[in-house]
């Protein structure tokens, strides 16, 4: 049987295109090329299904949610607290799993930061 690879891609409708690309890239330091094409660390990702009545991703409006894997959460967290950019107070340990945070980005979607355990 064949089977994916890993993901392939991510791709998020934006008012302001540019600028959105440019906030993952100014605060996240997510540095894709002109083509949106990004070099990903190895390490593990997660694939979850949730309720279609969770209140995880934030707004019931938002179908899903990016997450990324950092190094360190509370180093990050402070970072985009300096820059600005809307961090919820929140973090979440979870025993062997790892700890997570949250940002909203400038079109509203929230994004989960992941520190694997």
């Amino acid at each position: 049987m064949e089977h994916v690879l890993g993901i392939g891609g991510y791709f998020m409708r934006a008012t302001d295109p540019s600028a959105l690309s440019a906030w993952y890239r100014d605060c996240l330091g997510l540095d894709a090329d002109e083509n949106g094409l990004w070099s990903q660390g190895a390490g593990p990702t997660v694939f979850a299904t949730f309720a279609s009545e969770t209140d995880y991703f934030g707004s019931r409006a938002q179908r899903t949610m990016l997450n990324f894997r950092v190094r360190d959460l509370d180093a990050m967290l402070a970072q985009l607290r300096a820059g600005g950019a809307d961090v919820d107070e929140e973090t979440q340990d979870m025993e062997g799993v790892g700890r997570f945070g949250w940002v909203t980005d400038p079109e509203g979607n929230r994004v989960e930061l992941w520190q694997p355990a």
